[in-house]
């Protein structure tokens, strides 16, 4: 039953990680309800590894379908990569509650933002335009940062700075997130790898599961488009807002 329940939780995650990101908000609750007696750091650890496969196959989905521009995606995800290692490093000696109201009250603003504009993530930019270096390594650095040190939300928060910083449309940004995403997971995970041990038994059953609801998740958005993607991105946004805020109230 245990199983059927988080392979269950696992599909969910990874369709809805695939298109908008947010997994995190419904795998890794499940692992805490289904396996209370576990500590919390070794559920981390295996929702990241369960996140990966997802993650991965997500990319290499979207990966069939666009082509990616390295001068955007490399920078993004040297950044990505170097500060999601920091991020959980930070964590463990900096209480996360210190920073959760900033983030939520940013990640508000960016709601308001999705709702406001009409053309948010709709209108893809000028191919010609010349991005410049530091906006995709800031972008990977934020994002990388925020999901060693938090981590719900992550691949939204990608995704919106793809639309907001680099003009790209949503369809394109969940792609770059997935990649970038994936690239945040490894650093976050290489470090767990020292500090806890992987529950293999639940790992490798969700992570089928995980990639199966990825595979139907890049299939819907490649298929509805960014209207429906900028849709489903303003739920799972408003969701990590009432996830964190539950949070800061719950540790004050």
């Amino acid at each position: 039953m245990e199983i059927l329940l988080l392979c269950l939780a696992a599909f969910g995650a990874g369709f809805i990680d695939s298109i908008v990101g947010g997994g995190g908000l419904i795998q890794f609750p499940a692992l805490m309800i289904v396996l209370p007696q576990y500590p919390v750091v070794t559920l981390l650890a295996s929702n990241k590894l369960v996140s990966i496969f997802g993650t991965g196959f997500s990319a290499y989905r979207f990966s069939k379908h666009m082509e990616f521009n390295r001068e955007v995606l490399v920078p993004c995800l040297i950044g990505a990569f170097i500060f999601a290692i920091t991020g959980a490093m930070t964590v463990t000696v900096v209480p996360n509650d210190f920073l959760r109201p900033i983030f939520t009250a940013f990640l508000f603003l960016i709601f308001i933002i999705t709702i406001i504009s009409k053309t948010f993530g709709l209108i893809d930019h000028d191919p010609n335009i010349q991005i410049p270096l530091w906006k995709p390594l800031i972008l990977g650095c934020v994002a990388g940062f925020y999901d060693g040190f938090f981590g719900p939300g992550t691949g939204s928060l990608l995704i919106i700075g793809f639309v907001g910083l680099l003009g790209m449309t949503f369809v394109q940004g969940s792609a770059y997130a997935k990649m970038v995403n994936l690239s945040t997971n490894v650093g976050a995970l290489i470090l767990f790898s020292f500090k806890t041990k992987f529950l293999f038994s639940y790992v490798i059953p969700m992570a089928i599961f995980n990639m199966l609801g990825a595979y139907f998740g890049v299939k819907l958005a490649l298929l509805k488009g960014n209207g429906f993607v900028r849709i489903l991105l303003r739920l799972v946004v408003f969701s990590t807002i009432l996830k964190l805020g539950y949070d800061s109230l719950l540790f004050e």
